[in-house]
């Protein structure tokens, strides 16, 4: 099983789920998604965050709400 892109850790960001090795929040990825932005754009603003991450996040969600259906 891969690791989880996702990390939370009390001594970073407070415990806030960021991007693993980054302290972006993810919640900022589904702001701009909200918002109607692109991936690319997410990732100019915050560089730190590789394409791969952003794709493994998406993934993970998916995964997780097809296993909440079953």
């Amino acid at each position: 099983m891969n690791q989880s892109v996702i990390k939370i850790d009390p001594e970073i960001m407070s415990g806030t789920p960021c991007f693993a090795g980054t302290r972006v929040p993810i919640q900022h990825l589904m702001d701009y998604l909200e918002g109607g932005d692109s991936i690319d754009e997410f990732r100019e603003d915050f560089p730190t965050v590789t394409r791969d991450q952003v794709i493994s996040f998406l993934e993970e969600a998916k995964d997780s709400v097809h296993a909440r259906a079953v």
